[in-house]
């Protein structure tokens, strides 16, 4: 058994503070298997690493500055470190959120991120507590909540095909997109066909929401250029 001695001879380097690290990497492991688990882009090592270095952070910003510290002259603000850990953790976030057709993606990903950091804060900080229930709390939320909100009451989402058929030679496509938008709708997958005899062309785009079709057509008749609009009932939308 290693005794706190060993550990003791420089400040911040006890045995408490490599418990601290290790309570550290064990939570934020955790929380990277779950993403392992669910074959996440950011798994294991992502969230190990962010849990461990923020630990870390916070290891030094409490105890890294002893030696040149006096009483009378030199004062530090551990808080401050902290704060640089949250700012540090935003190219991370980002990197991990894209949007693909109108849907955001990694949100859950960039979430947990942050929590992971909090959590590797927490046990540096010495709230050992806390970051273990955070922990657990979190894995209730990821592994009991999915099939518990699959019979959550939500109210009904329509998927239909939309097309839209107008002048040619006036843009049409842009208003009826930033249209449907503004209306709350996904857009999925989209095609133009343009008809020169006519000097017609016809937009299909695929959407879902929580208006009625009925609705969108009444909408979307009264943007120039527009001549007719029509929709189709569409259960998936395709890829």
């Amino acid at each position: 058994m290693t005794h706190p001695a060993l550990f003791a001879h420089i400040p911040g380097e006890g045995l408490l503070q490599v418990q601290e690290l290790g309570l550290a990497f064990l939570l934020s492991a955790l929380i990277g298997l779950e993403r392992e688990y669910r074959q996440k882009a950011a798994g294991f090592r992502t969230y190990t690493l962010v849990g461990v270095s923020a630990a870390l952070f916070m290891l030094i910003s409490k105890y890294g500055f002893d030696d040149v510290l006096t009483p009378d002259r030199v004062v530090v603000d551990p808080s401050r470190v902290a704060a640089q850990i949250v700012s540090g953790l935003g190219f991370i976030g980002g990197g991990v959120i894209f949007m693909r057709r109108d849907t955001v993606r990694g949100l859950t990903t960039a979430a947990s991120v942050w929590l992971t950091a909090a959590i590797g804060m927490a046990c540096g900080a010495g709230m050992t507590i806390v970051a273990v229930l955070t922990t657990i709390g979190y894995l209730l939320i990821m592994f009991l909540t999915p099939g518990w909100l699959l019979h959550f009451p939500r109210a009904p989402r329509h998927g239909f095909k939309v097309s839209v058929r107008g002048a040619a030679d006036i843009d049409f496509v842009d208003p009826v997109c930033a249209a449907l938008r503004k209306l709350g709708f996904t857009l999925g997958h989209m095609a133009q066909e343009r008809h020169d005899e006519s000097d017609r062309l016809i937009m299909t785009v695929h959407v879902h929401g929580l208006k009625a079709p009925d609705d969108v057509v009444t909408a979307l008749m009264h943007l120039p250029g527009v001549q007719a609009v029509w929709s189709e009932k569409q259960d998936e939308a395709p890829d």
